[in-house]
């Protein structure tokens, strides 16, 4: 059975988690969902679409030439299409660097703007952390959430440090790079053509770093605007269904359910996602509660992605380049 299928059934397999472990109970609550709701969150998905345009427009800041508002959102619906739809979201630096070389754009250059995008969402996931671990703390919440948040930000907060004294030894880990290929027995010729390719890298990232300050304070800026959207819509999902739960929880939730799900390195961390955010929100608000919401997040979240964003993936990008990220290999007749 060919890769596609495989990962078919596994998306399937994970919708259908919810389904099973919330029971009849969890249908009834489905069936008596606010529409008005429902129409409220796929606006917040398409409002955070126009902002990721927006800051990919920023971080170009016209490199890639002249890009109109139209051209950019395609870019980062297909871009995040392909996050979601291959496994540990490898397919969207692929793909981003795929459109953007079609506007004569290098690959180390395109992939500089993505490493800088994810540093900018990594700032968000830690500046948030803490803000929400200080509320938590002023007002006393819940020891288990406040332990739950400082743990979240000492391991965000390591991460960081880890990409600041990576930045810092840049050379040391080059060469250090070198002796492993050499070891490996790469060639020389090999080993300059990767030495060549990280120099670019590092090259195009200091460039887009030494931006002027306002430009990059306007790109955390739609950093926060887009995941505070993002993240607030399990909470208004338990809203609509009558749960009172603070946002935070709802945060921490979300948070530790995306990263397990990154975990399984499935597309769009189908399984993982739903069973670890089951196993988080249940004790909260009830089995077959939680279970009813996760599914109504999980298709705002990531099967509208998939189905509003495949089409556009297939115009921009086309068949082969999904055929290319998904590891699959052309059927001859």
């Amino acid at each position: 059975m060919s890769r596609a299928w495989w990962l078919l059934i596994a998306l399937i397999g994970a919708s259908l988690l919810p389904l099973l472990l919330g029971g009849r109970s969890m249908l009834d609550q489905l069936a008596r969902f606010p529409l008005d709701s429902l129409l409220l969150m796929f606006g917040m998905i398409l409002l955070c679409w126009l902002i990721n345009a927006q800051k990919l427009r920023v971080l170009l800041a016209g490199r890639a030439g002249p890009l109109s508002q139209r051209q950019t959102v395609g870019i980062v619906m297909a871009s995040e299409f392909a996050f979601y739809a291959t496994p540990g979201g490898s397919g969207a630096p692929l793909t981003l660097m795929a459109l953007l070389a079609r506007r004569g754009m290098r690959p180390a250059q395109s992939s500089a703007i993505f490493a800088v995008d994810q540093l900018s969402d990594l700032l968000f996931f830690l500046s948030a952390l803490l803000v929400v671990l200080g509320y938590t703390l002023s007002h006393s919440l819940s020891p288990n959430l406040e332990s739950s948040l400082l743990l979240g930000a000492l391991l965000l907060g390591g991460l960081l440090c880890a990409v600041i004294l990576l930045a810092r030894f840049q050379r040391r880990v080059i060469r250090a790079n070198g002796r492993l290929l050499a070891r490996l027995r790469v060639g020389p010729r090999r080993r300059l053509h990767w030495a060549r390719k990280l120099l670019h890298f590092r090259d195009n990232i200091v460039i887009s770093l030494k931006q002027p300050p306002r430009r990059l304070l306007l790109v955390f800026l739609l950093t926060s605007c887009h995941w505070t959207l993002r993240f607030s819509v399990l909470y208004l999902v338990l809203r609509a269904m009558g749960v009172e739960l603070h946002w935070a929880w709802t945060f921490l939730v979300q948070l530790l359910s995306l990263a397990a799900g990154l975990a399984t390195l499935l597309p769009g961390g189908a399984g993982g996602t739903e069973l670890t955010s089951m196993a988080l929100l249940g004790p909260l608000v009830g089995k077959s509660t939680a279970a009813a919401a996760i599914l109504v997040w999980r298709v705002v979240t990531y099967y509208f992605y998939l189905v509003a964003g495949g089409p556009v993936f297939a115009l921009m990008a086309g068949r082969p380049l999904l055929r290319r990220l998904i590891g699959l290999r052309a059927e001859r007749s």
